[in-house]
């Protein structure tokens, strides 16, 4: 759980910059959803998804999404969306590399490194309880929401 420690700089609810790690949550479950670009579609909808189900959700968790995108990008993606939850920056893939989330993808038989649409929940002492990989976007939450 080398996981927990790891700082990374993001937005939080109100949209100011601040630095998180997962340990500021202990107590608390945690939705730690990673998805690969702020303001593409899939991610678009994702996000929209987990900011509509938000109070169904932070009854029973805290939603916390992770990109690679910048902080700057963070901040246009959550002001465009209306988003309500923190995004957490993450460059130098170190948060999503410990959660499995960062390899290698395919696309139009054309191989790179990227983010693997991932979602995890976390106990309240940080350990994992739920994991999804090569998540599909439609129906997602609910499926999350079923498993909290």
């Amino acid at each position: 759980m080398d996981y927990l420690n790891i700082k990374l700089n993001g937005i939080d609810t109100d949209g100011t910059e601040k630095e998180f790690s997962l340990a500021d949550f202990k107590g608390q479950k945690i939705i730690l959803y990673f998805y690969p670009k702020d303001n593409t579609s899939g991610c678009t909808q994702e996000a929209c998804n987990f900011r509509d189900n938000f109070n169904r959700l932070t009854s029973k968790a805290t939603v916390i999404g992770v990109s690679p995108d910048s902080i700057k990008s963070h901040l246009k993606f959550k002001e465009n969306h209306e988003l309500n939850f923190i995004l957490l920056s993450d460059p130098e893939h170190i948060l999503s590399e410990a959660f499995g989330a960062w390899g290698e993808k395919s696309m139009y038989g054309r191989k790179y490194m990227g983010i693997i649409r991932s979602t995890f929940i976390l106990d309240e002492n940080g350990s994992i309880i739920k994991e999804w990989r090569k998540v599909k976007v439609k129906g997602h939450v609910d499926e999350v929401l079923n498993s909290l």
